[in-house]
């Protein structure tokens, strides 16, 4: 089943310096393993590709039923030194949001997951 990730998950976004930081959190705790599964490094490295220049890092917040990623090279200098409309980042956010991600159908009906 295809699954939209702003119908599981919320997000933050904001700048530290050149790096985009994105912070993704299920909505429901039974929800996160599916983002761990799904949101790799690479994988949110290739929605954003052409859009940052430098690798991706993922960071595991289980606690949180959270993900946190670290955009390297996506504000082309950060804050004070970019030219781009989104200088801090905030938009990063809701374009992760956008991806769709493919969860198997029994798995996606037996946690209550919305189709895309």
């Amino acid at each position: 089943m295809k699954v939209r990730l702003v119908d599981i998950a919320h997000a933050r976004s904001g700048d530290k310096g050149d790096t985009a930081n994105v912070g993704v959190i299920a909505l429901k705790r039974e929800w996160y393993p599916i983002l761990v599964r799904e949101l790799s490094e690479r994988r949110v490295a290739d929605h954003f590709r052409g859009v940052i220049t430098g690798s991706v890092k993922r960071y595991e917040l289980p606690n949180l039923g959270a993900l946190n990623f670290l955009l390297h090279g996506a504000l082309d200098g950060g804050g004070t030194l970019s030219l781009k409309t989104d200088a801090q980042g905030k938009v990063f956010s809701t374009a992760l949001l956008r991806m769709v991600i493919d969860v198997p159908d029994a798995e996606a009906r037996s946690l209550g997951l919305p189709s895309a």
